[in-house]
């Protein structure tokens, strides 16, 4: 076993942290769901919570959602522990309910932590949830896809998986979508002096003309 990186250390401190806290919720109905890939992992993918294969395994997005996105990962031939995959919320509301706001509030420091550890060039923001963490003034079904500037990073709104295995269209969306990922962390420092930021909630998002 080799040495464990700097990021790596900083992440397993994170989680055992996350374990000591008792006053995080949804403790003591679903295990906690750190995240898992590369820990200087470039892209970071965010959703809004386990479900139940998840709780069950311990690991974010391996139910049917997360086997449509690793497929689509390799479609791009970005291999699933070549990113880094977590969620706002990492234990499993009951019956898969939506995280109450709450919940995502005493989450949120510890994503927020997570991400200045990993520090990615872009972060993939899927679906809904996800997306109003990091941009509150965001809609998904006009902003999917859009690269978008918010506190200093790059923020890459998409449809959830699950929505896509609703729909048809959704998917189509969705996996081309995700054929502009690698143009995007290509040009990730460029496009971050070139979009505006995101300002107060209810102006109009900003795209890259690049894209």
């Amino acid at each position: 076993m080799g040495i464990m990186g700097k990021t790596a250390e900083a992440l397993e401190d994170l989680r055992a942290e996350m374990i000591a806290d008792k006053s995080l919720p949804l403790q003591g109905q679903s295990v906690l769901v750190f995240g898992e890939g590369d820990p200087d992992a470039a892209a970071l993918f965010v959703g809004e919570a386990p479900g139940f294969h998840e709780d069950r395994l311990g690991r974010p997005f391996v139910g049917r959602a997360g086997q449509l996105l690793d497929a689509l990962l390799l479609e791009i031939h970005w291999p699933r522990e070549s990113v880094y995959i977590t969620n706002i919320v990492k234990r499993r509301p009951p019956d898969n309910r939506d995280p109450f706001p709450e919940e995502i509030e005493a989450y949120a420091p510890y994503l927020a932590r997570q991400i200045e550890a990993i520090n990615p060039k872009i972060i993939v923001a899927l679906g809904r949830f996800a997306m109003n963490f990091f941009l509150p003034a965001a809609k998904i079904s006009r902003d999917h896809g859009r690269v978008i500037t918010a506190a200093g990073r790059l923020i890459v709104p998409l449809y959830h998986p699950a929505a896509a295995l609703r729909s048809a269209a959704v998917g189509e969306e969705l996996r081309e979508n995700f054929r502009r990922l690698p143009k995007i962390l290509r040009e990730a420092p460029a496009l971050l002096t070139q979009i505006p930021a995101e300002e107060a909630p209810g102006d109009p998002v900003r795209q890259s003309a690049l894209f």
